[in-house]
């Protein structure tokens, strides 16, 4: 039997000044970063879960939904966590990623919310510069996705910017 994909979102969170929002996992060794995502409960839209998962994750919800990217992204485990991580029950993911503009304070952001805690620090950094840390298994979806991510946010950043301020 072919395990499934489970359904996640991913969070490209931007502040006002164009920076995203990466944060470094406690669950791996190293030091591997990544934007916040999660699974999709049932009877959740995509939508909801990435306010629910950004809340859950980085204890603020304080954002707004920007853009979406179009369609599902899927990537699998490596073969060694296959039947251990994501509860051993899908062979990855496929996520429906959002691009949102942060409107809160950086004092708003408590990765010790949640337990265990995902994250141990975070940073705003430039989009590229992303792809200079060490991603771990995802590298391949974040050198592709950041382009798309970070052209998005550009085409929806000066209304929101001068919305936000309103």
């Amino acid at each position: 039997m072919t395990l499934p994909y489970r359904p996640n979102v991913g969070i490209a969170l931007f502040n006002r000044e164009g920076k995203l929002f990466i944060a470094c996992r406690t669950d791996l060794p190293g030091r591997v970063w990544q934007c916040p995502q999660g699974g999709i409960d049932e009877g959740e839209t995509p939508e909801t879960a990435a306010i629910r998962e950004m809340g859950e994750e980085i204890g603020t919800s304080n954002a707004r939904i920007l853009a979406e990217r179009e369609g599902w992204l899927s990537y699998d485990l490596p073969s060694a966590l296959i039947g251990k991580a994501l509860g051993g029950r899908f062979r990855g993911q496929t996520q429906k990623w959002f691009v949102m503009g942060y409107e809160g304070q950086d004092s708003d952001i408590r990765l010790d919310l949640h337990e265990p805690a995902e994250f141990d620090c975070w940073e705003w950094v430039e989009p590229n510069d992303v792809l200079e840390r060490d991603l771990g298994f995802k590298k391949d979806l974040y050198v592709a996705l950041i382009p798309e991510l970070a052209a998005l946010f550009q085409a929806a950043a000066k209304d929101w910017v001068r919305t936000s301020r309103a």
